[in-house]
């Protein structure tokens, strides 16, 4: 819309049309501004061009039927099965559906001659069109023999008389009805209840009737691909348990072009609860077949998904988080029982991932471009944002639900197609949020999910076809997907290691920041990144510095940030408050039990391997000269023996150089250091290699400035134990806690987002 002579012009693009109109309203009707033809009439009579399916690998046999059925249907034409060596081949042709061929003769209409009578209900097959689908080193490949046809498309594919036929399960159904008296019209009256949409008639059951009669149940008749109803193309709801799950354990499947699939590889993985060491599930590693039909699912859903409207995509979101809130107790109780974090803590995993939910139904505004007018005489430029194609997402362990919901909502609704690779120590909640988003109404092939460890994040990294990778994890692994990944040509999103700080005035409330330094360090058992892993108190008697007293202007306020001598009555305050004996006491209160006891502030870590890691790190430090204040490394839970249980731990007089200082333990342990004042403490947070976020406790307005405004990390908090922004916000790490150039939330979703594609357009050229 643009204001001429005071009066609003919207100009409106039809592209519904083959005839490509720009239209001006002004005041009141629509006023032909041009016309461009973009083909010939005589292109618009012809003809449309039914095309064969793309070539491709299937994971197994179904799926290449399907694949060949769907993509028929959308051409206008059914499929039938020819012939099939059911672990070998299958071929598949044609079925006209009761389109004739024309072999009469022409003959004089004013002759006597007979026309032949066609037989009524009788059909051909003879259309040349031919697929073969053959296993090959453990795919099904399909290839193309005769992609061309004889025929006309249909116009009314519920008028194909495959979408009269019964399914298996209906035969064996009209069978057993059979049986018990039942008459055609009160069988088909039971059909219909199960099955409104059948379009099948009394007629069509005798004869099923008659075959049964004679022993035959795989009659050549039912083997048309029937076209679906929506009953049947109703997508997979969590009412009933996938088969999946009824196993003991349950061997948790790969999601590939919209069906969950029971990997065939040998090796697997198995997810064990911490606080009972019981195995909950198997994951497998998922094999290369598995994972490049993956690929190929993906690749065959982003044309029609990129061009689905960004609004529907959107409705699709709002129903997301509608099923996310309703399953959300069965979220939170498979995250405790995979993870170990207390019920309080699942549950917050599941809500921040769902603000992220919320955020992708705004996409619409988000995804806008801009457009600038006249930039040069009669020239307008724009700018749209584009989906990339195939993105990526690799999860961690510690939030098995918010980190893959900041990751395949907003990719997807951008308009790529994904795929996630959950942590292979907790990868329930990602199985469940899957469902969800199928149920909600995520395309097949949208959203597809691959397990396993090393090799399926090479093949991540390596692969062609996937533009966009994004990765949350430890500082190695991050490093190296970065590396293979970026080699590639791939756009990276790689969020890592954190060593989080919190410096403490003298001037701080004493509990207000006592609460958060515990909460902040202890809680989800210090496995998170952005856990308060080290508090720098600030306190001695160093002489205050004078330019930095001009500087701020008020002997009173040097007097409060900079000078804590011993005589000084606000130094008293700080002995007080920084006195061990109270951190230690509020630690000691904090309850380490199972996280699904209502009483347990903090539970187990996630595997034995990782306590033993962190006991290393404590350890270390100790021998190197810090003081182990509170030691929780041999804790006992009642009835949690074999439980992966680590107490509250701090170490005092920890210095830069001790092994456990420089490397992100990522467990219970508070680091506890001393500085004389708040320059020296903001140059310890400066000088440490992470940099994901740093808080400061104060109630003086000058120091919290200075910290604000020096401290380098990409999350700071003024009295915050945990500045984690909200997605409308960016989630900025820096120095060694990220790579990449993008970040994630607001606009670092333009990840999965070409750059503005920038257009010029000349009105002259359109005028002539």
């Amino acid at each position: 819309m643009h204001v001429q002579d005071g009066k609003p012009v919207f100009i409106k693009f039809n592209l519904q049309n083959p005839v490509f109109q720009l239209l001006v309203n002004y005041e009141k009707g629509y006023f032909p501004l041009l016309v461009m033809d973009i083909q010939h009439c005589t292109e618009l009579n012809e003809i449309l061009q039914m095309l064969p399916p793309p070539p491709g690998s299937f994971i197994d046999r179904e799926e290449l039927i399907q694949h060949v059925g769907d993509f028929a249907l959308s051409q206008g034409y059914v499929v039938t099965i020819k012939q099939s060596k059911k672990d070998k081949v299958v071929v598949l042709g044609c079925d006209r559906g009761g389109v004739y061929r024309n072999r009469r003769k022409l003959v004089d209409e004013s002759s006597a001659e007979h026309v032949r009578k066609r037989k009524t209900g009788s059909r051909l097959t003879n259309c040349p069109f031919e697929v073969v689908g053959k296993k090959d080193d453990g795919l099904w490949v399909l290839t193309i023999k005769n992609g061309d046809h004889n025929h006309e498309p249909i116009s009314d594919i519920s008028e194909h008389p495959s979408s009269r036929r019964f399914t298996e399960r209906e035969v064996l159904l009209i069978k057993d009805m059979t049986e018990a008296g039942l008459k055609p019209r009160q069988i088909l009256k039971k059909l219909r209840q199960n099955n409104p949409e059948l379009l099948s008639t009394p007629k069509h059951v005798y004869n099923v009737k008659a075959k049964l009669r004679q022993g035959n149940l795989t009659v050549r008749n039912f083997k048309s691909l029937r076209v679906k109803s929506a009953v049947e193309n109703s997508h997979i709801s969590t009412a009933n348990e996938p088969s999946w799950r009824l196993h003991n354990p349950p061997r948790v499947p790969n999601l590939i072009g919209g069906r969950f699939v029971d990997s065939q590889s040998f090796a697997s993985i198995d997810v064990t609860d911490p606080a009972t060491q019981k195995v909950v599930s198997q994951v497998p590693l998922t094999t290369n077949e598995e994972f490049r039909a993956a690929i190929f699912a993906a690749k065959r859903a982003y044309p029609s998904w990129r061009d689905t409207p960004v609004t529907t995509r959107q409705r699709i979101m709002f129903k997301l988080q509608e099923l996310i809130r309703r399953d959300i107790d069965k979220i939170a109780a498979n995250i405790t029982t995979e993870h170990g974090k207390t019920l309080k803590d699942a549950y917050t995993d599941v809500h921040r991932g769902l603000e992220v939910v919320e955020h992708a139904c705004g996409m619409a505004t988000l995804q806008m471009g801009e457009f600038v007018s006249n930039v040069s005489n009669g020239i307008d430029t724009y700018s749209i944002r584009e989906p990339l194609g195939v993105c990526a997402g690799i999860c961690p362990f510690n939030f098995p639900a918010m980190i893959p919901l900041w990751m395949f909502p907003i990719a997807v609704t951008c308009g790529n197609t994904f795929i996630l690779k959950p942590s292979e120590k907790d990868p329930g909640a990602s199985m469940m949020l899957t469902e969800l988003a199928m149920e909600a109404g995520l395309p097949n092939g949208v959203l597809n999910i691959v397990h396993g460890t090393v090799e399926i994040i090479n093949a991540i990294c390596d692969d062609d076809d996937i533009k966009a990778v994004s990765f949350v994890g430890s500082n190695t692994d991050g490093m190296y997907i970065y590396a293979r990944a970026s080699a590639k040509g791939k756009r990276v999103q790689s969020n890592i290691g954190a060593k989080n700080h919190a410096i403490v005035m003298p001037d701080a409330s004493m509990d207000a920041t006592l609460n958060a330094v515990v909460s902040a360090g202890f809680g989800a058992a210090g496995q998170r990144c952005m856990a308060l892993s080290t508090v720098i108190f600030v306190g001695g008697s160093k002489s205050c510095d004078l330019n930095m007293g001009m500087m701020i202007g008020s002997a009173k306020m040097i007097e409060d940030l900079y000078y804590f001598g011993d005589n000084h009555p606000r130094n008293k305050q700080a002995e007080g408050f920084i006195g061990e004996d109270k951190l230690v006491e509020r630690a000691k209160a904090l309850k380490v039990n199972a996280g699904i006891e209502p009483n347990a502030d903090l539970g187990p870590v996630i595997s034995k391997q990782v306590k033993e890691r962190i006991c290393r790190l404590i350890q270390a430090g100790v021998e190197s000269g810090a003081r182990l204040l509170l030691d929780g490394r041999n804790i006992e839970v009642p009835g949690y023996e074999h439980g992966n249980f680590i107490g509250p731990t701090i170490l005092s007089d920890v210095t830069t150089n001790i092994l456990c200082y420089k490397e992100e333990i990522f467990g219970p342990v508070l680091l506890c250091m001393q500085a004389d004042n708040l320059q020296e403490a903001i140059s310890i947070v400066n000088k440490n290699k992470y940099g994901i976020g740093a808080s400061i406790f104060t109630t003086s307005g000058v120091a919290a400035r200075k910290f604000q405004t020096e401290i380098q990390a990409g999350e700071v908090g003024i009295n915050v134990p945990v500045p984690d922004p909200l997605p409308f916000f960016s989630f900025t790490g820096s120095k060694a806690s990220f790579a990449g150039d993008l970040n994630l939330f607001e606009k670092g979703w333009s990840l999965f987002l070409y750059p503005n594609q920038n257009s010029d357009a000349t009105m002259e050229r359109f005028a002539k």
